[in-house]
């Protein structure tokens, strides 16, 4: 277990996290990259680099001789993961974007080293709790997710980029029940990747993901008509940019709950980029035992073993369970 480990996006804040809990596992090189060296330099304990992912050759020099990449971009991600797969570098991505994750699951012939999608709290622990509850239940009909995130985290540009655009694909609402404090809340369909793999990789024919904030008048909003066509508008779309970068109402705290027929499992706790970033960080320090190819985390890591090492990071997690109401 040697080598350099690249962390491309490295210095927002899934990156950070993922950083901080690599310093203490990994007995390599920590290496944060970006367009800007300033805010690389400032993660403790890593190498910073300078790189463009609009410019193949910045790839190409920040990939070569490295063990492992972890893209915590939103930026050429396909082309990242060809270049390490062609050079026999590891990948993980930690992308929600279904359309990032499909062009890069078109090089699964590619077999000289190890991708995983799919990493982080949703899709990563969503899809985790989801084949645990799938394996463990009779067939049912429909999985459904549910996202809670508290609205006083700070979030990275690529989240906050992300999130505006999902709010022009957000779908119906229903009723899921979380973990305490929460109990249950109205989620609105919202485009989670795990939402469009899943019945791939699990065999289940309907899957739904929808999402809440935990301020419930906040989540009002995600389904609130005209916000999306307002969002297209480029001068409210910077306004609402930079609002949700500076303005944070409510905790940090975050719950993730899957239910599939009678059975339900859940994951909660506090500041869900640290989830993130530690779920990268503990798949990395086993890329090498899980089998070549491009694969979703669901498909190469068993729930139970790695939810109960990230729950021993401060979080709380509860097993596939019935329903008993």
């Amino acid at each position: 277990m040697t080598g350099r480990i690249v962390l491309l996006g490295g210095y927002g804040a899934v990156g950070r996290a993922a950083a901080a809990a690599l310093t203490g596992r990994w007995p390599g090189e920590i290496v944060v990259a970006g367009r800007d060296p300033a805010k690389a330099r400032s993660v403790p304990g890593t190498v910073p680099l300078r790189v463009d992912l609009r410019v193949a050759a910045d790839i190409a020099r920040a990939v070569t001789g490295a063990h492992a990449v972890i893209m915590c971009a939103e930026q050429s991600n396909a082309r990242v993961a060809g270049a390490c797969l062609d050079r026999g570098v590891h990948y993980l991505d930690v992308s929600a974007s279904a359309e990032r994750l499909a062009r890069i699951e078109r090089l699964r012939g590619r077999r000289s080293a190890t991708a995983v999608l799919s990493v982080g709290l949703a899709p990563g622990v969503t899809n985790l709790l989801a084949r645990h509850c799938v394996d463990v239940a009779p067939p049912a009909p429909q999985l459904r997710i549910g996202v809670l995130i508290g609205g006083g985290e700070r979030h990275g540009a690529a989240a906050v980029d992300w999130t505006l655009d999902g709010l022009g694909e957000t779908g119906p609402s229903w009723r899921m029940r979380f973990p305490e404090p929460f109990g249950t809340r109205v989620v609105r369909r919202f485009p989670f990747s795990d939402q469009y793999t899943l019945p791939a990789t699990l065999g289940v024919e309907r899957v739904a993901t929808g999402l809440c904030l935990d301020s419930r008048s906040l989540s009002g909003l995600l389904g609130a008509p005209g916000v999306a066509r307002l969002l297209r508008r480029p001068r409210l779309r910077l306004l609402a940019r930079d609002l949700l970068g500076r303005v944070h109402v409510g905790s940090d705290a975050f719950a993730v709950t899957v239910s599939y027929g009678a059975v339900s499992a859940s994951f909660s706790g506090r500041r869900q980029s640290r989830a993130t970033g530690l779920v990268a960080a503990l798949l990395a320090t086993r890329l090498d035992a899980l089998p070549r190819g491009v694969h979703h985390i669901e498909e190469v890591v068993e729930p139970g073993p790695f939810l109960d090492e990230l729950a021993a990071e401060g979080f709380t997690w509860r097993p596939p369970e019935y329903d008993q109401r």
